[in-house]
């Protein structure tokens, strides 16, 4: 593994420090789970779109700078670093715009991003159903042929961002009699607030709506909304969540500069006597860079032209659980009543506990790791 950056590398990286260091808000965003810190972040994003860095790994027609990987995770380190907001679009720009450089047609690319670049339109992620979480090809919602589209019916739940979104992506059943549950599935587009569309919003731990359900009454979506070809949708779905679990998700710099704060919060705070919890300090601030290392290497494969497979499990079991230990570990060290202040450290807490859940659980990902990584047999289900 070769951890010299290159000079462009290095450019981009300079680039984005300057920038953010004369942009990033003096004061911290209300949350994005609210309505006003939703629209304060749409804001931000189209005012990273300005600078051109909301989307710093897409084509330059779309808005982006045609970053390379190692490229973007530079910016994501600098971002990080400087205390940027949360990316309310980050659905729409890591999940969605990878699915449709991959897979959509050149009209979608030139209708759908650079709105999204830009903020204009924010993305739900319309994947979960009632029954369907983990086992995804369980799926109930159906999508019925119609003139010029589709017709789309059934429930949705746990959709991030939903509340306050304009637009979803998620998959539907279109062939029923399918021999197999993962097959005869269609990638659509819709509007959240299109006929026939009910959102209920999910109250968090906090009370706050980070995710909800979305009801689906006969909802016209036109052809030039299919992703893909029809029937197609797990193929394509599957490439999405290789993205979700691995790389995009949770850059390595998101965790570097929590694990920076952690330990300087240490310093202000901390007891010299207590080394139980100095320790989990260190082991936060080793996570974090061990998990950078892990995803140079993994950045070096791709770019060597090796494909994203079932290792992206293990970033997502990482992740999910480093996210709560560095969360808890930091409430230790504030005063007893941090938990429900609703502070910096309280909020990334009550967020972090949905990590070992969406996005696959933690569960499903460990029987993967065993499965595909390890070669063991397969657990009863």
């Amino acid at each position: 593994m070769d951890l010299a950056q290159t000079a462009r590398t290095e450019a981009l990286r300079a680039e984005a420090r300057a920038w953010l260091r004369d942009h990033v808000p003096a004061r911290p965003l209300p949350s994005l789970e609210t309505e006003e810190g939703f629209a304060a972040h749409r804001e931000w994003e189209a005012l990273l779109h300005t600078g051109r860095w909301s989307a710093v790994s897409w084509p330059e027609e779309y808005g982006g700078r045609g970053a390379d990987l190692f490229g973007w995770l530079a910016f994501e380190e600098e971002y990080w670093a400087a205390g940027a907001p949360g990316r309310v679009s980050q659905n729409g720009v890591s999940l969605l715009a990878p699915t449709l450089l991959a897979h959509g047609t050149a009209e979608q690319r030139a209708r759908v991003l650079p709105p999204m670049a830009g903020g204009e339109v924010v993305w739900a992620q319309a994947w979960s159903e009632p029954e369907a979480g983990s086992d995804l090809a369980a799926l109930r919602s159906r999508a019925v042929r119609t003139e010029g589209g589709w017709l789309l019916s059934g429930q949705k739940t746990w959709s991030s961002r939903a509340a306050f979104a304009d637009r979803a992506f998620g998959i539907f059943r279109t062939d029923p009699g399918a021999a197999r549950p993962h097959q005869g599935l269609t990638y659509l587009m819709f509007g959240l607030r299109d006929p026939g569309v009910t959102v209920r919003p999910i109250g968090r731990l906090d009370g706050k709506p980070a995710f909800a359900e979305i009801f689906l009454d006969e909802v016209f979506v036109p052809d030039e909304d299919v992703i893909g070809e029809p029937g197609q949708g797990w193929r394509i779905a599957m490439s999405a969540t290789g993205d979700e679990r691995g790389l995009t998700l949770r850059s390595p710099g998101r965790f570097l500069a929590a694990a920076d704060r952690l330990a300087e919060l240490w310093r202000q705070a901390g007891d010299p006597a207590d080394t139980a919890i100095r320790d989990r300090v260190a082991d936060a601030v080793i996570g974090a860079r061990a998990y950078r290392l892990f995803t140079a290497a993994s950045a070096s494969r791709f770019a060597a032209g090796a494909a994203l497979g079932p290792e992206s499990s293990l970033n997502k079991v990482f992740w999910s659980t480093y996210d709560i230990a560095l969360h808890e570990t930091a409430l230790d060290l504030l005063d007893p009543d941090a938990e429900a202040a609703d502070g910096e450290w309280a909020q990334g807490y009550v967020f972090a506990l949905a990590g070992p859940v969406y996005a696959g659980t933690n569960e499903i990902q460990r029987d993967i790791i065993a499965e595909r990584l390890l070669g063991l047999p397969k657990g009863r289900r």
